[in-house]
């Protein structure tokens, strides 16, 4: 009688691609929580309203109206990207200790998460690719497809 010998190499395909699509979605929260977590745990923290008047290639200026007693300001900047045109008023939320503003609302939060939807839909190429798990890669590409979706229609 022979034996059946069986190769460690699809395991260990499995393992690596597991790691890789793991790896991504993990850069995505990381690359997305630096913002995000200034509109998600934004209580306690100043509030207010952006009235943007100019932007440079990289930040936009305006008059900052914060929520209560204080008067407005002008040395306050926000990221300037798609979701942030001149002339525009948002909501935004001042970041402890500095003068930069982030959005709030579904459109700031969703802005904020657009890293890991990218990851998202990256990481179902790998699981649906290298793992062979169409499911799981399904499930991933759609909740990604979903945040870039939704982000789009909110800005």
């Amino acid at each position: 009688m022979s034996k059946k010998r069986t190769s460690a190499l699809p395991y260990a395909r499995v393992a690596a691609m597991g790691l890789v699509a793991l790896l991504l979605v993990v850069a995505g929260v990381w690359a997305s929580w630096g913002t995000a977590q200034h509109v998600l745990l934004s209580q306690g923290r100043e509030h207010g309203t952006l009235t943007v008047t100019g932007c440079a290639t990289d930040v936009c200026t305006g008059r900052y109206e914060p929520d209560g007693p204080a008067g407005p300001r002008t040395d306050m900047t926000i990221a300037h990207s798609v979701a942030v045109q001149k002339g525009g008023v948002y909501p935004v939320v001042v970041k402890p200790d500095t003068r930069e503003l982030v959005r709030t609302g579904w459109a700031g939060g969703l802005h904020a998460w657009l890293p890991l939807g990218g990851a998202l839909l990256l990481a179902a190429l790998v699981i649906g690719g290298g793992m062979r798990l169409t499911r799981p890669a399904w499930v991933s590409a759609a909740a990604g497809g979903t945040l870039l979706v939704g982000a789009f229609l909110a800005l």
